[in-house]
C-alpha cells in the first residue's frame, strides 16, 4: 500500500467558476485531477505534470498558478477560475474569440491555460506593448500553433476588452 492509498480524504470547500462546492480528496491530490476528475472541468489540461508547460494553468484568487502543481487542500476556500469559467451567457470571452479569430489554437492542449494567463496580464495590464504580451505568456508553452497567432489574439483582446 502507498501513502494515497492510506490518507484519509477531506471535505474540501472551493469556489469554482462561481459556484460554491466541496469536494471530497486526499489532501495532496493534485488541483488539476480534482477539477478534471471529480468536478468534470475537463478544459484544463495536463501538458507535462511538472509545472514546466502551463497547459494546466488556471486562476486561483486572481493569480495564475500550475494547478498540476497545487495540492487541492492549499487550494482550500480559494476562487478558482477555469477556462469554463470565462465565458458568460454563451457568450465567449473576449480573449476566446480572439483566439479562434486569429488561429491562436490548434490542437487545444495549450489554449485553455494560454488564455487563462492572457487573462491573468490583462488583469494586471490592459495596454499591454508586445512584450509585456510575451512575458506575459512566457510560462506557457506551445508546441503547434507558434507563438505569433497567439500574441496577435491577446493584442487584439486587449483592444475588445477596452472598448
Amino acid at each position: 500500500m502507498n501513502d494515497s492509498q492510506t490518507a484519509t480524504k477531506f471535505d474540501i470547500p472551493l469556489v469554482v467558476n462561481g459556484k460554491t462546492i466541496t469536494v471530497h480528496a486526499f489532501p495532496m491530490e493534485r488541483l488539476l485531477d480534482v477539477l478534471r476528475v471529480q468536478i468534470g472541468l475537463t478544459g484544463t489540461k495536463e501538458g507535462c505534470g511538472e509545472g514546466e508547460c502551463g497547459s494546466c494553468s488556471v486562476l486561483v484568487d486572481g493569480a495564475l498558478v500550475n494547478s498540476c502543481l497545487i495540492p487541492v487542500l492549499q487550494a482550500s476556500g480559494t476562487h478558482i477560475t477555469t477556462i469554463e469559467g470565462l465565458a458568460t451567457d454563451k457568450r465567449l470571452h473576449a480573449l476566446q474569440q480572439a483566439f479562434l479569430d486569429f488561429g491562436g489554437a490548434q490542437c487545444g492542449i495549450c489554449t485553455p491555460g494560454m488564455i487563462l494567463a492572457a487573462v491573468h496580464l490583462l488583469s494586471k495590464n490592459p495596454q499591454p506593448t508586445g512584450a509585456d504580451i510575451r512575458e506575459g505568456l512566457s510560462g506557457n508553452l506551445c508546441r503547434c500553433t507558434g507563438y505569433l497567432q497567439i500574441f496577435e489574439a491577446v493584442a487584439d483582446a486587449a483592444v475588445r476588452c477596452r472598448q
